[in-house]
């Protein structure tokens, strides 16, 4: 039986008809199905200069090129004999001046009755089905299907100044390297998602998928497909509560993952924010288990009456003798993470401590500057207020609130009790994202977290990355 998944989240089922390239790979071949019309995405004939190996001289023949490496890559970790076909196109998607959707993907259909299926009654990707049948399930149709935003970059209202980068060599700088989007959401639609409904625990048609027999509760070591539906909702918003269960990842993490980097306040005025706080990491400066820093926590504080100070300029020199010598507390907001971490650096701070002006749990902070050599974090919104009611409320002689940037050597980054890599469910749930997903707490990113890090390279299996052993768990 198949089933047609033009409903799940990370999926979109219209199809073209134009036939593109041939990606030529080592084992597996994987086919471009190029689904734009003349003149757009694929085929937009705006010249285009070479760029880090890519010869491309259009823009759209720049873009087939740099697809066409990406599956060449992912071909060449893969074994089958049956051809898999991506239906790609570029599309005006989601944008704004500060962000936008760089892509989404995901296979076109499931299936749970052919030859050789290793798991019955269990949904597999039509991809990993063909593969594991050795026949196509459904000739008529692509396996997956990809779309990527035709106006990043290009134009105000969509993340000005930061296009896809198009080159081959990973020398994006301050450009999203659209390789490393291409192999992120060729993953998915290789497998790399679930195809249960998160929010109401619903398996699809009523049988799991091949996902769900590793998604693991590590509270309770339970796999979802022995969950209730109601526990796999409260396990999907869990935040550190849903592992990845697979004997190919779990082998893997230990020489992929380093040690878990640990973010703790103390200080005789910490009061209620004192304790070891959850956070994100920024992909610029020195990561937080190699800083080792440890200093007193000051505020930058621009607006006396809200109390807030988001070090979008040179720092005034009450704040820059404030935060000399000190780790410096600003708020998110205005300008990007990395011109924060340069003006508080600047005026001598020893790190920066990114407060939340929304709630949620930390996010990691992209931005690339090789000059910025402070560690720095991103701690919730209670934690950010937390820490400025302690830092309001100290005594003259007090020696104040501080904050240990570390490494804690028992533990690898992103994982569990058990070693096992934990996988993204943040406490409010996130369409597309949540469950389908590693952590964003490992270290090094991951290919496979829910956004593209500048430090990414193209590599997709130990030990650099974990992302083939999850593929791996699935069948391939």
């Amino acid at each position: 039986m198949k089933r047609n998944n033009t409903s799940m989240k990370h999926i979109v089922a219209a199809l073209a008809v134009a036939f593109g390239t041939l990606g030529a790979a080592q084992a597996a071949t994987i086919i471009i199905v190029n689904g734009n019309a003349a003149g757009v995405g694929f085929n937009d004939e705006t010249p285009a200069t070479p760029v880090g190996g890519n010869t491309g001289t259009t823009l759209g023949e720049q873009r087939l090129i740099a697809f066409t490496y990406a599956a060449n890559l992912w071909g060449a970790k893969l074994e089958s004999t049956v051809p898999i076909r991506i239906q790609a196109s570029f599309e005006p998607l989601t944008c704004t001046a500060t962000g936008a959707v760089l892509g989404s993907a995901g296979t076109l259909e499931a299936f749970d009755d052919f030859p050789n299926i290793p798991k019955k009654d269990t949904w597999y990707p039509g991809a990993l089905a063909n593969k594991l049948s050795g026949e196509d399930q459904n000739p008529g149709l692509a396996d997956i299907r990809a779309r990527f935003n035709s106006r990043l970059g290009l134009f105000p209202d969509c993340f000005p100044g930061s296009p896809f980068y198009l080159g081959l060599d990973g020398n994006h700088g301050t450009e999203t390297d659209f390789v490393a989007v291409l192999l992120h959401e060729m993953g998915h639609g290789l497998g790399f998602q679930s195809f249960t409904d998160e929010e109401t625990g619903e398996y699809l048609d009523g049988k799991p998928a091949i996902w769900d027999h590793f998604m693991t509760d590590n509270r309770t070591n339970r796999k979802w497909t022995e969950l209730s539906e109601e526990e796999r909702v409260a396990n999907a918003v869990s935040v550190d509560g849903l592992s990845w269960d697979g004997p190919n990842v779990n082998a893997a993490v230990p020489d992929v993952l380093g040690p878990r980097g640990v973010v703790t306040i103390g200080g005789p005025a910490a009061g209620s924010a004192a304790g070891e706080k959850s956070f994100g990491e920024a992909s610029f400066g020195p990561g937080v288990t190699a800083a080792n820093v440890t200093g007193q926590i000051m505020p930058v504080v621009e607006n006396r009456a809200t109390n807030t100070g988001l070090a979008c300029a040179p720092l005034s020199p009450a704040n820059a003798k404030a935060v000399q010598g000190n780790i410096a507390l600003v708020d998110r907001g205005t300008c990007p993470f990395v011109e924060k971490a340069a003006f508080v650096q600047a005026a001598g701070a020893i790190a920066m401590i990114v407060a939340d002006n929304a709630p949620g749990d930390p996010a990691g902070m992209s931005g690339s500057d090789p000059d910025v050599t402070i560690p720095s974090v991103r701690v919730t919104q209670a934690t950010g207020l937390a820490l400025k009611a302690a830092l309001a409320s100290r005594s003259r002689t007090s020696s104040g609130v501080t904050a240990t940037l570390g490494a804690d050597p028992t533990r690898l980054a992103g994982t569990d009790n058990q070693k096992r890599i934990l996988l993204y469910a943040p406490s409010t749930f996130s369409p597309g994202s949540s469950v389908s997903h590693y952590t964003t707490a490992a270290t090094p990113n991951q290919l496979m977290e829910p956004s593209i890090n500048d430090d990414l390279t193209h590599e997709l299996v130990p030990p650099k990355d974990l992302t083939v052993p999850l593929l791996k768990d699935l069948g391939w």
